[in-house]
């Protein structure tokens, strides 16, 4: 839930089996302690936008919820929404920018979550 452009710290961590499989290895803790980095964010395009600046290609998109770069996941070839968090450790938290899926990810606390109240999940078109 948004409020004054950051959103409310309450989480619940979600079944690793329900993350897409290049998330599931390293999902550990059980509570994100970053949320209050998260904002209310536009995206920064429509797909990643590193990929379409070098032509590469992704599998799935990912949100930073910091700045809104979108960048591509882990089993993409260049794992632009990761390279994203350690060129930015500020940015510590991404959300999925696929259709119909609500999950968040913290790289530092390397947990998955849902944040109940949270607007429904944007997703490329």
């Amino acid at each position: 839930m948004a409020v004054a452009g950051r959103l409310m710290p309450q989480t619940h961590a979600i079944d690793r089996r329900q993350l897409p499989a290049d998330d599931r290895e390293t999902a550990m803790a059980d509570t994100c302690t970053h949320l209050d980095t998260a904002h209310d964010v536009e995206p920064s395009s429509t797909g990643c936008e590193d990929c379409l600046r070098i032509g590469g290609r992704w599998v799935h998109l990912r949100l930073c919820m910091t700045c809104g770069h979108v960048g591509c996941c882990d089993s993409s070839p260049n794992r632009h929404a990761t390279a994203h968090f350690h060129a930015h450790t500020d940015h510590p938290i991404i959300r999925s920018y696929e259709p119909g899926e609500d999950w968040w990810w913290c790289y530092v606390d390397q947990v998955a979550f849902e944040v109940p109240g949270a607007p429904p999940s944007p997703s490329h078109p």
